[in-house]
């Protein structure tokens, strides 16, 4: 019925009726998964690997008070202000801190920095492990559905 259609780096295109099997296609097919034999650890040539980290826990100074970074204040609201990537980054930081173990460095380590949830010095990184809550900008920059829930704004009102 359909004609499939396969790209392969040392060709334009190769068009292949429904009948015929395609087991014998080069290794070089494009967009396709290393054969089984293949060494799974062959990376490209222009991939760079995140660096191995131990976060440290960096506490607030002064006692001040905010949420756990499982809490859904933060799922919420720190989601809708920094994206769900750069929370979800949070999450395993504030979790390896926590229970002294190492990961990759997060791929959104400089959203966390520059919203003030963690912190980079002479190659160690801090991260907040309890979470504050939307500073007044922060806030007015939310959806205005969000922005109306938010408890700040209607304790407010």
């Amino acid at each position: 019925m359909f004609n499939d259609v396969c790209y392969y780096s040392d060709m334009d295109k190769v068009t292949a009726a429904p009948e015929t099997t395609t087991t014998n296609q080069p290794s070089s097919v494009v967009g396709s998964a290393p054969r089984s034999g293949a060494a799974a650890s062959q990376v490209r040539a222009t991939a760079r690997q995140r660096a191995i980290i131990k976060p440290i826990p960096w506490d607030w100074d002064g006692g001040c008070t905010g949420y756990t970074p499982t809490h859904p204040y933060v799922r919420l609201y720190w989601t809708a202000t920094i994206g769900p990537g750069a929370v979800a980054d949070l999450l395993r930081l504030a979790t390896a801190a926590t229970r002294g173990r190492s990961l990759r460095r997060p791929t959104h380590l400089h959203v966390l920095v520059r919203v003030g949830l963690a912190h980079t010095h002479k190659g160690h990184v801090f991260v907040r492990t309890t979470i504050p809550e939307l500073n007044a900008i922060q806030v007015r920059l939310l959806p205005p559905d969000l922005r109306r829930q938010h408890p700040e704004t209607n304790t407010k009102m």
